[in-house]
């Protein structure tokens, strides 16, 4: 009989990169390790991209039209479906989580007594980097005092939900970093190419590297005792970066994420997987790796392609879908989208185009984090130049078609031209046979229940809730003006 592998499953909150896949700013020595010595996933894509519907999809193999109130954001865990922790604990794995498990939403009003991640381990804390909005949660503390309550012999799956690179930040808090404005390689076209902008992507990297950093020390720990050549370890995170057009949105540069997995002996060191891998294939892969079967789990296992054994899966095709996320509509309705990504196109269906993506602009578009970048970008639009606003606001045609190789930003949209009305076709047809065969609402013309769902309220500040309900909601952002740079500090320190 073999021996079961320990599952270490790392997911940032908020992340769309990591060091080696090219960000100047982005130091992640650790993660880097792990690709070198193990696999890249370079295809791999959440199912919605906001974190407790993406968290639910990862946690049930289920897409996130299937999981009832877990299609929505802030809401509640549903009652009956299985997560593959508990499926483990039950096969007889310790189990655990540190830092940001299911969430945000309520899981007790369906009859769990613990999140779905598993018993909580968050009891270690330390100081965080001075000026910094990191958690003061020590993940990698967590974990090992994970190690040391659970049986020697017994394998066991742990989560290491990081909370970084979540906002809110500090402006500047990155400042005692080696870093600079100049090693933000890329911004994209859609925000202005402003020092500002700039400074804020290197608050992101910052936390990015903090999440990182205790994987590493996790690494440390597990091999010093002696249980790393048998852990699989699986690195990503949940959606997209919180920033305009990115977070919450359904593009390309939000649910396509970096991936990362390691298994000593299982996987070649240096593998590069192209093929497309869904998130609702995260929880089969965890599950075939311990040797149990997936049961009635949409997604399927790329463990096959990770081992260099026979695949089976059709990977043609990724899906996506969202409904509501945060409150900015009247009535609270959500904004309802189904999409559909082959190697090279994305194909995305607005069913509501008459309703804005990002949330009403009275709102100020709360379904999009508060930052410096995007204060900006409403600033410009204030001053006469609404391009910026437009292209991270405004609302959406009913199709869109991008060819995502050359079009990374979905800038370009081909869905009207008749050169591509074939693709576009095609990638409708297939998306329709996807929806019925996973029996989604909407297709079947019963997508109203998503706006049915109740909202987990208790997560809305009571007078931020009460305002919303008698239209004065107006949601105001971190005083960014009156924050000055740590480095700015050191320097006028320096001169006298």
């Amino acid at each position: 009989m073999r021996k079961r592998p320990n599952i270490l499953f790392c997911i940032a909150d908020d992340a769309s990169h990591f060091g080696y896949n090219g960000h100047g700013a982005i130091r992640t020595p650790h993660i880097d390790r792990l690709a070198e010595h193990g696999a890249i996933l370079a295809n791999a894509f959440t199912t919605n991209p906001k974190c407790a519907p993406s968290r639910a999809c990862i946690l049930t193999g289920m897409f996130p039209w299937q999981l009832r109130e877990g299609c929505n954001h802030v809401s509640f865990f549903p009652d009956n479906f299985s997560v593959y922790p508990d499926i483990l604990e039950a096969a007889g794995y310790a189990v655990g989580y540190t830092g940001k498990g299911w969430a945000p939403g309520d899981y007790i009003r369906s009859g769990r007594t613990r999140n779905p991640a598993g018993p909580e381990f968050n009891e270690q804390v330390l100081m965080p980097p001075q000026d910094s909005r990191i958690s003061d949660c020590d993940y990698a503390a967590n974990f090992a005092q994970f190690l040391t309550a659970k049986q020697d012999q017994t394998p066991f799956c742990f989560w290491y939900g990081c909370r970084e690179p979540h906002r809110p930040y500090n402006l500047g808090e990155s400042c005692d970093e080696s870093v600079g404005v100049d090693d933000v390689q890329y911004v994209p076209s859609y925000w202005p190419d402003e020092p500002l902008i700039r400074r804020d992507i290197l608050d992101y990297a910052f936390e990015i590297n903090w999440f990182d950093r205790h994987i590493g020390k996790m690494i440390a720990i597990l091999e010093a005792n002696g249980q790393l050549d048998n852990t699989l370890i699986l690195v990503s995170s949940d959606n997209g970066m919180p920033f305009p057009r990115v977070k919450g949105q359904m593009y390309e540069q939000d649910f396509h994420l970096p991936m990362v997995a390691f298994w000593k002996n299982k996987i070649a060191p240096g593998t590069c997987l192209q093929d497309l891998i869904s998130f609702v294939d995260l929880a089969p892969t965890f599950l075939e790796a311990a040797g149990i079967a997936s049961g009635d789990m949409t997604g399927q296992s790329f463990l096959p392609l990770l081992t260099g054994g026979r695949e089976t899966a059709d990977r043609q095709y990724v899906y996506f879908g969202r409904e509501k996320h945060d409150v900015g509509r009247e009535n609270d309705l959500g904004y309802p989208v189904r999409c559909i990504r082959s190697q090279n196109w994305l194909y995305i269906r607005n069913a509501r185009p008459d309703r804005w993506p990002s949330g009403n602009p009275e709102t100020q578009y709360t379904n999009c984090d508060f930052s410096p970048t995007k204060e900006r970008i409403m600033q410009l639009a204030a001053e006469g130049q609404p391009d910026y606003l437009e292209a991270c606001f405004g609302k959406r045609p009913a199709e869109e078609l991008y060819a995502v190789q050359s079009d990374e930003e979905c800038r370009n949209n081909l869905a009207d031209d008749p050169k591509y009305l074939s693709v576009k076709d095609q990638l409708s047809q297939d998306l329709d046979r996807k929806l019925a065969q996973t029996e989604d609402p909407r297709y079947l013309g019963k997508g109203d229940v998503f706006d049915q769902y109740p909202l987990y309220r208790n997560h809305i500040a009571p007078h931020a809730w009460a305002s919303y309900l008698q239209g004065t909601f107006r949601p105001i952002g971190p005083p960014y003006d009156r924050v000055k740079c740590m480095a700015e500090k050191n320097a006028d320190s320096r001169k006298d």
